[in-house]
């Protein structure tokens, strides 16, 4: 049990619905913009997590709004808000909750809650085309936004997904061919994987199914040349209770370690299966990147022990975390014929979160990762995560920006320099607990131990999110 004296710094921009701005000029408190850094930054997250004070029940449920920052040569502009949803517009109109969702079930006695469904937040992660802004969720259809104002144009199936057939977050783009991977799960009394195939644009251009046995929680995925791996861990949904709106699916979720973690391995050109195998039980949420090395596939990712971490993420919807659990980096290889572990092993011990690489290396070799982690001793005291890393394969070093007491920072997000190759920017937005204000920060990607080279003030509280992405100005976009 975590001993928490009081609420940490870090609830308001979590718990007090977050407040739209439209574009304006953000000036500049610290440094210089850089040359390089052309493009725009999208960020999603829950930003609202009640509604004439009544609570939703988990980090999960909060309606998504869509942070953009566009740095142009005549400086860097910002618009904050909400994607307008059906169920936002409903609830808005209504001032109060309507729907279930991940941690709560529809409002309103047993016999009321029948064949409703859950309400699509568009909270999760963004994907950035050459057209248009698409806020994803886990279990809906994207919704698509204009790239420089975030009006909210509806939702969008790509050209081939059916009206109940999921879109998930955490989609995988090919930077030598632009193709774009993702996944969805539908299910019954079992599951069943969908997988996707778009062109850069965003088009499904191929699908497959693949059914599974129970209904497990997939909520990420690997591109690793020319595979597409799922790493499937032992938590299975009980459906009735959920399909009835009795439980919630956090309710729902049941840690079975004795099935330990089920390995798949697809060919991403069929997108048929290649391999099934079993491995030791854990759990994670995200997954840093992939590649084959010498025929086998090596993989990252930021594992835990269980499921404590479902408890942990709806506690911080309440702004106190008393359920301590911690997720730390660790390095695997495989075999893709037989999808048997070969080596699974801790690359760093230091608690961290959403591992991301440079675009241009995802499903390719790489050698840095960048995360946030917590600061010393942060994990103990309820605290989220105050500061972002890169961690090296090669020297297996992680170099830290520590951000100081009651600063707390998002994923932090590659920016490669428009002008050089191999020069990039890591992005991050900061929550000040003490001064109760948002800011981006902006250092050099392998500097982050020196000071950051810029800081933009932002008009108001930016809610602490989940995931982000970077569009080039005037090149193919990437995650």
């Amino acid at each position: 049990m975590i001993t928490q004296s009081a609420t940490c710094a870090w609830a308001r921009a979590v718990t007090c619905p977050a407040s739209e701005f439209a574009p304006i000029a953000l000036p500049v408190i610290e440094g210089q913009l850089p040359l390089g850094l052309r493009g725009s930054l999208y960020r999603n997250g829950a930003a609202r997590l009640e509604r004439s004070e009544q609570r939703m029940g988990h980090w999960f449920d909060g309606d998504g709004a869509i942070l953009a920052i566009h740095f142009t040569n005549e400086g860097a502009t910002g618009v904050y808000r909400y994607v307008q949803t059906t169920g936002y517009q409903a609830e808005e109109a209504a001032e109060k909750l309507l729907f279930g969702n991940y941690g709560m079930t529809p409002p309103g006695p047993l016999w009321t809650r029948f064949g409703k469904s859950a309400k699509n937040v568009a909270n999760t992660s963004v994907l950035a085309l050459d057209d248009r802004l698409l806020a994803l969720w886990e279990a809906g259809h994207p919704h698509c936004l204009d790239l420089q104002t975030l009006e909210t144009l509806g939702t969008d199936a790509l050209d081939g997904l059916q009206p109940k057939q999921p879109y998930s977050a955490h989609p995988k783009r090919d930077a030598q061919t632009g193709e774009i991977f993702n996944f969805g799960v539908t299910f019954g009394k079992d599951a069943v994987l969908h997988l996707y195939r778009s062109g850069q644009d965003g088009r499904i251009q191929q699908q497959s199914a693949i059914p599974l046995k129970g209904v497990p929680f997939i909520h990420d995925f690997v591109l690793a040349g020319s595979y597409l791996l799922f790493f499937i861990a032992p938590v299975r949904l009980h459906t009735l209770p959920v399909l009835l709106n009795v439980k919630s699916p956090m309710e729902a979720f049941v840690w079975e370690p004795e099935r330990g973690t089920q390995v798949l391995i697809i060919d991403r050109h069929t997108l048929s299966p290649i391999s099934r195998n079993e491995a030791e039980p854990w759990f994670q949420w995200h997954f840093g990147n992939g590649c084959v090395k010498d025929g086998e596939i090596v993989v990252n990712l930021v594992r835990y022990d269980d499921f404590q971490t479902n408890q942990y993420l709806k506690e911080v919807a309440t702004g106190q975390i008393q359920t301590p659990t911690q997720g730390t980096l660790w390095q695997m290889r495989l075999n893709p014929q037989s999808g048997k572990v070969i080596e699974m092993q801790q690359a760093s011990d230091r608690g961290c979160e959403f591992p991301t690489v440079p675009p241009t290396q995802v499903g390719q070799p790489w050698q840095h990762t960048y995360l946030v982690v917590h600061r010393p001793g942060a994990m103990e005291k309820g605290e989220l995560f105050g500061a972002i890393a890169q961690y090296d394969r090669q020297t297996e070093t992680l170099t830290i920006a520590d951000l100081g007491e009651n600063r707390y920072v998002t994923e932090p997000i590659y920016a490669p320099d428009c002008h050089t190759s191999n020069r990039g920017w890591v992005l991050t937005i900061v929550y000040d607990g003490d001064r109760d204000c948002s800011e981006v920060w902006a250092w050099e990607s392998d500097r982050l131990d020196d000071a950051p080279v810029c800081k933009l003030a932002l008009p108001s509280v930016i809610a602490i999110g989940f995931h982000g992405t970077w569009h080039p100005a005037g090149l193919p976009n990437s995650l």
